[in-house]
This record gives C-alpha cells, structure tokens and sequence, in this order.
C-alpha cells in the first residue's frame, strides 16, 4: 500500500516559490544572486496597519474568531466593494481566509466534482491548474497570445466552454503577464459568459489597485449585473497594501456558495490570524494614499524593465496595465547557445542558464502556461532592476 496519497502525484509544487528559494539558498552560499521570482512589493507594510495590530494585540484580541471573518472586517470589505466596485454584499455574502489561495481553493473544493472542468486562461497564475486538480477538477487551458496582448478573446473562451465547464477562472490584472482587460474589452467575455448560464465565474482581481497610465479597472459582475448570482469576486490586502505576509484574502459572493466555503475552512485551518484581521481592516478602513504612491514607483521601475529588455535582440516585451509583473517572448532566442554551452531550446534551459551564468533568477513561461517566456518580477529597488537587465543585456549578446 502506498504511503503518498494518489491526489499529490496530480499536483506539482510552485514554481514560483521555488525560484524565490533558490536564489534565495545560492545567496546563502554567498554566490551573487538578484532575484526576480517573488510576487512581493518591496515597500513595509504602512505604519496605520502596524499600529492597528498592535492595538489588536495591546487589547487583547488575540483568540479565536469566527470561522471565515470577524464582524468589522466583513463589514470593511462591503463597503470596499461598494467603494470600489459598485457592488452590493452583506456580511453574509463574505469569506475571509488565509491569503487570496485559500479563498480560491476553498470554492474549487467545495463545489467540482470528477469530470467538472475549469477554463482558465494562459499564461495563467501557477497555482490555478493544481488547485483544480487537488479539487478533483480538470483544467481547460485557453492560450491568450501575444498578439493580443496575453488577453483571452470572446471566440476563444466561447471555444473553450463545454456542457462540463463549472468555472471560468479571469484574473485582470493578470500574474504573471500584467495585462489588465478593459470594461469593454471584459463586456466581450460576459456577453459569452452569459450565453452559458451553467458557467461560474471566479474573479482574481488581487492586483485591482496596481495600475497605470490612467487604465480603469473592471471586475464581471460590475460589467455584467447579470453574473451577479454566480460571481465569486476575489480579492486581498496582499500586493496593494503591502501585506503578503499577514496573510488575509476575502470573497463575495452568492451566500450558499459562502457557507460551503466556510465548512471547507472549518474543516482545515478555521479562522485566519486575529491580529492580521484587525490589521486588514485598518488596511481597507484607512488612508488609501500610499497606493497611489507605490504606484508611481512601481510605473517607472516597469518602464526601467520594458525598455532594457526591448533593446535585446530576438526580445519582445509587451507595457503591462498593471500588477508588477512583465512577461517578454524570447522567441527569437530559442535555438542559440549560451557562452556557458547551454542549448537554449525551451524558456526553462533560458532561466536556468541566465542563473547559472549571470546570476539572475527568473520564472521560466511554461510554469504560467505559455512558452517561450519568462517573468520578472519588478517589485524591487530601481538599482537592482537596472543590474539585473543589463545582466540579461550580456547573456542575451553573448549567445550564439
């Protein structure tokens, strides 16, 4: 009798987190490693929500809470999605768990079943695909090209639906590309969404406040008041609040779907960290300027990162809308060889001899779902971009 359970051999572990480790275990040895894997702003958290945990712990708010939010917090996040969004939820529509993965796991495990299949479009965040296939799902992988920017087309979502299809996962702006749809754009895939009234939508709109050059962000039940019942709208503290670590992600949504979610969470980690949740509401409740601060920072480092690599032969790298996140095409590179004698014929041999030889740790297209590519994440200091790019300038010019 095996002693691994059959649902694990389905499952990869990320490769993300993975890359991060990596560099960060090559660091450790004392080797000279940027690392460009981590979905992470750079900035601290701001002082406001540092002080409202320490509230929190001061008076001691500190034990158990209900299952999926306290009270204030759902209430906070109502009134972020009115704020926001121009959508209407009552605490009861509302799930708070443990970071922005949890939330889209527990939906996925509280309703597929064997056979139910989930359209998710490519380049795709890496956990989506593993998270259906822990659930029991099958992932349906729409490929977004280039050529449209990595966004998913009316046609092509139309052609990925079947009689099985439960959900359609969107994520806008999208890790790992930072393409973010439109309004009208968005208008396109509901039109078809609600020609398929059996199809859910799960929405990922964590890089919401990440955008740039004027672009509006739009969510599916705000562009289409008709998938309103069979929305999960998604979000978190994570990246806009600079809260990766506090690990707070919340939901809304139809209030049975809610409840199911919320017996999955009972069932494995109950109720997320107290002080986080009382950090989290501050964080929505709170000054909102700092966002507009990080952003302009986190524009520039984008436009740093986009012209350094557009200047590589055999290199294109769209301007993302948003997120901090760029996604070039080494199209015209595969085949050649590096100075260190590694055949680049995949995205993966590329990243991997960009580490070993330059020291330049990136995320390799195919662990998002479309090759040949690769991520750089540009959530760190403008200096370190700068060396990081001119590195790949060198290992670039000098194959062959």
């Amino acid at each position: 009798m095996p002693f691994l359970s059959d649902t694990l051999s389905r499952v990869k572990p990320s490769p993300t987190i993975a890359v991060s480790n990596l560099a960060a275990e090559l660091k450790a040895k004392g080797q000279d490693v940027i690392g460009l894997g981590a979905g992470e702003p750079d900035f601290d958290t701001p002082q406001n929500i540092k002080d409202a945990a320490i509230a929190a712990i001061n008076a001691g708010k500190t034990k158990y809470t209900a299952v999926d939010g306290i009270p204030e917090l759902k209430r906070a996040i109502c009134a972020k999605f009115k704020r926001d969004n121009g959508l209407d939820y009552t605490p009861a529509q509302v799930s708070v768990g443990t970071g922005g993965k949890q939330i889209l796991y527990n939906a996925l495990m509280a309703t597929l079943n064997p056979g139910d299949e989930v359209v998710i479009p490519a380049p795709y965040w890496v956990s989506y695909p593993d998270m259906v296939l822990l659930a029991g799902g099958t992932p349906v992988i729409a490929e977004a090209q280039a050529q449209t920017a990595y966004k998913l087309t009316p046609e092509q979502l139309e052609a990925a639906i079947t009689p099985k299809t439960k959900w359609f996962i969107f994520n806008s702006p999208s890790n790992p590309t930072g393409a973010g749809y439109t309004a009208e754009e968005l208008k396109g895939l509901t039109d078809v969404l609600m020609r398929h009234p059996h199809v859910w939508v799960m929405s990922d709109d964590m890089y919401e406040h990440l955008v740039y050059d004027g672009f509006e962000f739009a969510t599916p039940a705000q562009v289409e008041p008709g998938l309103y019942d069979r929305t999960l709208t998604c979000n978190g503290v994570s990246k806009a609040h600079a809260m990766t670590g506090w690990r707070i992600g919340y939901a809304a949504g139809p209030v049975e779907l809610i409840k199911a979610m919320g017996k999955i969470q009972s069932q494995s980690t109950s109720n997320p960290c107290s002080v986080s949740q009382w950090a989290a509401v501050e964080a929505l409740e709170g000054p909102q300027d700092y966002i507009a601060t990080n952003n302009e920072l986190f524009r520039r480092r984008r436009d740093l990162v986009v012209s350094m690599l557009n200047e590589i032969e055999g290199m294109s790298c769209p301007v993302p809308e948003g997120a901090f996140y760029v996604y070039p095409s080494i199209a015209g590179l595969i085949g050649k060889t590096s100075a260190g004698g590694t055949k680049i014929d995949t995205d993966e041999a590329f990243a991997k001899a960009l580490l070993e030889e330059k020291g330049v740790a990136v995320v390799f297209g195919g662990a998002f779902g479309l090759s040949p590519c690769f991520r750089i994440s540009y959530a760190t200091a403008d200096e370190t971009l700068r060396e990081a790019c001119t590195r790949i300038q060198d290992f670039c010019a000098s194959l062959r």
